[in-house]
């Protein structure tokens, strides 16, 4: 009997050199640098507002939940995702191609990921060169609830 092998398609993105990434279908666009309105008294993680086509969108830094030291360029993209009604822009340095994955190279958080991190991942998909962690977006949008 043959295996049926079932695989996802996920947006892929880098952050500080690892290579993360969230389901296709959560994705609505990625755009480039917007011009962002401050939040006052917002969480650091919070970049400010971008109005995109007259739709209000929260600015996520994803290097900077995730605790890590900000990018010292402007070079960066945003994925624009929705919860709930809401838009939100999760600020990341590089988009990659959509990547196919095998259901069966998923795997639990191994222990060598950061504490940070581990908190906002489901897990991550095991490539023959690279790790993949795959973000649970529920997590990230949800963090202040």
């Amino acid at each position: 009997m043959e295996e049926i092998i079932t695989t996802t398609q996920l947006c892929g993105f880098k952050i500080k050199g690892d290579y993360y990434a969230i389901p296709v279908l959560e994705v609505q666009e990625v755009i480039k640098p917007q011009k962002l309105t401050q939040v006052p008294l917002a969480q650091s993680y919070v970049k400010g507002l971008i109005n995109l086509r007259g739709q209000i969108v929260t600015s996520l830094s994803l290097r900077e939940l995730f605790k890590m030291e900000e990018a010292q360029t402007d070079d960066h993209m945003n994925i624009i995702v929705s919860n709930d009604d809401s838009l939100y822009a999760l600020t990341v340095d590089e988009i990659l191609d959509v990547i196919e994955v095998e259901e069966q190279s998923f795997e639990e958080s191994p222990e060598t990921i950061s504490e940070t991190v581990r908190g906002f991942i489901k897990g991550v998909y095991k490539l023959e060169k690279k790790l993949i962690i795959l973000l649970d977006l529920d997590k990230i949008l949800t963090i202040d609830e």
